[in-house]
């Protein structure tokens, strides 16, 4: 049976806090020098962020492994930081979120929910993760960007701004979503494709290549963005667009049936 045993490298300090949820929290203390991948050597004596219990079972610590919560950071609920992760700055991790691995979550990021963060992923500026959602690879998640529900950035996807991305929604490869953009439902964003300005992508809609939605652009149903494209339009099809004279087509020929 396991018994209950503090972190072996850290320890409470009398300094404590009430968070915005109402739990007391307690800055950490480095009680035996190690050196974090990321962060460099962290000797004996240096205080770290604030948790709210190291006194738990060595599975349900807030921060164990080779992580580090520096700053005015915080873990609280049954989050985890573990591996080689940091957590920095204002940033907090909550419920029962995860962050491991090599990633960072820093400035007034927020990570909460079932959440996870992971790979070489980060999480910064007022960027929200949450429900169920996932950033992982090297994605970088920030601005006032959110992503939710069950929702996936990976590879070397940015989402950032005020963009959202939610429901079953994937961002991946080297593609992009920020401004005011949307993607959700199904949609998936890859590629080197960008979604930017007030573009909604959502359905079963995918775009990928270096295609570009934009403007006030919606891309839905089962349609399909690739190559180069540009879209700048409402395209709901089940037909797939790889050229832009295609996009011009299409295009043509709602202006034909709206004047008829």
């Amino acid at each position: 049976m396991k018994t209950i045993k503090e972190s072996e490298r850290f320890e409470l300090t009398d300094e404590k806090k009430v968070n915005v949820f109402g739990f007391e929290l307690f800055r950490i203390k480095v009680i035996k020098t190690f050196k974090h991948k990321l962060a460099g050597e962290i000797k004996k004596g240096s205080l770290g962020g604030w948790v709210e219990s190291l006194d738990r079972l060595k599975d349900y610590n807030n921060v164990f492994g080779d992580a580090w919560v520096s700053g005015d950071a915080w873990v609280s609920g049954d989050a985890e930081v573990f591996g080689n992760a940091r957590v920095y700055g204002d940033a907090w991790v909550s419920g029962n979120a995860r962050v491991y691995g090599d990633a960072w979550v820093y400035g007034n990021a927020r990570v909460s929910g079932d959440a996870k963060v992971s790979g070489d992923a980060k999480v910064s500026g007022d960027a929200e993760v949450f429900g169920d959602a996932w950033v992982s690879g090297d994605a970088w998640v920030y601005g006032d960007a959110k992503v939710s529900g069950d929702a996936w950035v990976y590879g070397d996807a940015k989402v950032s701004g005020d963009a959202k991305v939610s429901g079953d929604a994937k961002v991946s490869g080297n593609a992009r979503v920020y401004g005011d953009a949307e993607v959700y439902g199904d949609a998936w964003v890859s590629g080197d494709a960008k979604v930017f300005g007030n573009a909604r992508v959502y359905g079963d809609a995918w775009v990928s290549g270096d295609a570009k939605v934009f403007g006030d652009a919606e891309v839905f149903g089962d349609a399909w963005v690739s190559g180069d494209c540009k879209v700048e339009i409402r395209l709901c099809s089940r037909f797939s667009f790889e050229f832009q004279y295609q996009i011009d087509k299409w295009i043509k020929l709602e202006k034909d049936f709206e004047e008829k």
